[in-house]
Order: C-alpha cells, then sequence, then structure tokens
C-alpha cells in the first residue's frame, strides 16, 4: 500500500478533500493521511458540503498538525500550493499541487478546485 500524505496550511479544504478522494479512489491501493502546518482545528463547512455532494461523510475528519501524522516513511508528500514544506516528513517523492485556497469562494468556484483536486488524486493513484 501507498502512503500519501497531503499538507496545506490550515488542514481544513484542500488537503482535507485530497485525503478523502485517496481514500474513495484508491481503498485497498492507498493509505491517506492529511495534515497543516498551522491547523485551523476545524474543517470548512464549505469543503464539508462540497463532499457531501459526492456522497462522502467529511466532516468525520479531524484538522490535525504535522505533528500528529504518524512518523513513517510516505510514498508522497504532496503540498497544495501554498507555499508550505515539510522537512521533517520523510518521503521519496514531494510534489507540490498548485491550487488556489478555496476558503472564501462561492460554491460553484469551490467545486472547481474540488473537482480539480479529485483528477490529480485519480491521476496520482492510476498507476499504483
Amino acid at each position: 500500500m501507498k502512503k500519501i500524505l497531503f499538507v496545506c496550511v490550515e488542514n481544513s479544504n484542500r488537503s482535507q478533500m485530497a485525503e478523502a478522494f485517496a481514500k474513495i479512489h484508491g481503498a485497498g491501493k492507498v493509505e491517506a493521511y492529511s495534515s497543516g502546518s498551522r491547523p485551523s482545528g476545524l474543517i470548512n463547512p464549505k469543503a464539508i458540503a462540497a463532499m457531501k455532494e459526492l456522497g462522502y461523510d467529511l466532516s468525520k475528519h479531524d484538522s490535525k498538525s504535522l505533528d500528529e501524522i504518524p512518523k513513517i516513511r510516505y510514498d508522497y508528500a504532496i503540498t497544495m500550493g501554498c507555499g508550505d514544506e515539510c522537512p521533517f516528513v520523510v518521503a521519496d517523492h514531494r510534489m507540490d499541487w498548485q491550487l488556489p485556497d478555496p476558503k472564501h469562494m462561492e460554491p460553484s468556484e469551490f467545486n472547481k478546485v474540488r473537482d480539480e483536486i479529485e483528477q490529480r488524486v485519480l491521476d496520482l493513484i492510476k498507476n499504483f
């Protein structure tokens, strides 16, 4: 199983949705985690609503810091275009997905970011 870590600043939108999509589309092939460099402690209600539209309950997730994730070697550490770096996370591959922060976007724009995240996750795991 590939271990993937998704990181953004607050761990309330992009990285949470990426973790969810990895769990949905990578079931049996992927262990997905997410965290934030400065976690908000909350999942954005817009992210919860956006994922609910697709039948996934993001309200069950927790916003957590890099200190709270498993101290393991990750196959991939993926940042969400927020300028975050994870120097203390051991990973075989590092990627930065340049994604806008949807935090203050209207639902239709928010969902475009959600859908872009889903496509990137699908592209990542298709060869696992």
